[in-house]
């Protein structure tokens, strides 16, 4: 913006030298601890910590949905698949419902697919009242707090608003029946009528044995300074353009298309994964949601993350120390890019680097099958933990309700 050619070399000049001495960097000194409470929870073990009851659902729920649609293993938001598997076979699982903390509902909400693989929400409402009317007709236990005690993953674009337009999200709102639940969700936007108080914010979805299968030695040095794969306007949702990412991308692609500094295209190469390990800096802007996977394969690839979503609500926020780990950039800020990140003192992104070097980091964002110590169960059920234990005053008193079963769309009480 404004520089010349010449100084654009110099910039890109220094970017090399600061990766080439983040790499040797890596391989000479152990990586870095994280400090403070986050690390502490980031290695919280919740093995003996809570004990979590999951109702045994008719198979049209969730394993026929799958069997009809085996894509849904593999899309963004298939948390609520692998979160399921690994619930049944987990320490804290308990057959015993008297003594549970938490009670677990596997629905699979969001694997109803198009032909290109995106999923249709539509049906998420009815399917979820059903399945809610089941437990609470054959279970006493939903009854006794109207669902408080009780946690369902929703990791749909808007939760558990269940529409993947946004201004028919926030109008729909959260189900009426999941208003006292605690909610799993991928979504989290601060301020939001989609993101319930109280929710656990998980990464999206990214396949850990694809992401394996491209890394690359360490000593490969990050010869890319910026980076960036994806749309920058949605012209078949959004045709006037603005609307989309709130106009971030667009400015990304306006401003920066021909700075050497920026490796951006909306082609997605084969080569995606192995590119994010050469790149210092990965850009996380907002889509139609504030978040992507870009978050997930930043963090696995060692790229620090530049997240452009004002009041995004990042996932296990209490366990990964995103101020000191991604680079913060406003939406209004984005014409700023070049200037903010090449004014990163050296020190800085190299203690940036050394950080997500740590590998409880990565694991922290992944779902990997078979599960791992402090991977995103884990976290998951490190936050269900530290909501422990109840507060009395969740548990209604015979005869007591507090939802409203008919609230929202007459089209969301058809059966399902």
């Amino acid at each position: 913006m404004g520089l010349s050619k010449l100084s654009f070399l110099g910039f890109l000049s220094a970017a090399f030298l600061v990766s080439i001495d983040a790499v040797e960097l890596h391989r000479n000194q152990p990586t870095e601890r994280i400090s403070g409470s986050a690390g502490d929870v980031l290695e919280d073990d919740p093995v003996g910590r809570l004990k979590v009851f999951v109702y045994e659902l008719p198979s049209k729920y969730n394993k026929k949905i799958l069997q009809k649609d085996p894509r849904c293993l593999a899309h963004m938001f298939a948390a609520e698949i692998f979160m399921h598997r690994f619930l049944l076979s987990s320490a804290v699982r308990t057959f015993n419902p008297e003594e549970a903390d938490w009670f677990y509902t596997p629905v699979y909400t969001t694997c109803d697919l198009t032909p290109n693989g995106l999923p249709l929400p539509f049906k998420s409402p009815r399917m979820m009242r059903s399945a809610i009317q089941l437990i609470s007709s054959n279970w006493p236990y939903w009854n006794r707090t109207e669902g408080a005690d009780h946690f369902f993953v929703v990791p749909h674009d808007f939760g558990a608003c269940f529409h993947y337009q946004e201004e028919k999200a926030i109008e729909r709102g959260i189900l009426s029946m999941l208003r006292r639940a605690t909610l799993v969700q991928t979504f989290g936007q601060r301020n939001h009528v989609c993101l319930k108080e109280g929710s656990i914010t998980v990464p999206p979805y990214a396949p850990p044995q694809k992401m394996h299968s491209h890394l690359i030695p360490d000593k490969t040095p990050r010869s890319i300074f910026v980076y960036f794969r994806g749309l920058f306007y949605d012209v078949g949702n959004d045709p006037e353009g603005g609307y989309y990412a709130r106009g971030a991308r667009a400015a990304v692609w306006e401003n920066f298309k021909n700075n050497p500094l920026f490796d951006i295209s909306t082609e997605h190469p084969t080569t995606y994964y192995e590119d994010m390990q050469r790149a210092v800096f990965c850009l996380c802007p907002l889509g139609w949601a504030p978040w992507s996977p870009r978050l997930v394969e930043a963090v696995v690839f060692g790229c620090i993350p530049v997240i452009i979503a004002d009041d995004i609500v990042l996932p296990f926020a209490d366990a990964i120390p995103w101020e000191e780990i991604g680079v913060f950039v406003d939406e209004q800020d984005v014409p700023k890019l070049d200037t903010i990140l090449t004014s990163i003192p050296p020190e800085v992104i190299l203690r940036k680097q050394r950080l997500l070097a740590n590998p409880s980091m990565k694991q922290a964002m992944l779902f990997p099958q078979p599960a791992q110590p402090g991977d995103a169960f884990h976290q998951v059920l490190n936050g269900l933990a530290r909501k422990l234990p109840h507060d009395r005053s969740v548990f209604l008193k015979p005869g007591e309700k507090s939802l409203n079963w008919t609230a929202g769309p007459v089209g969301d009480l058809k059966p399902w």
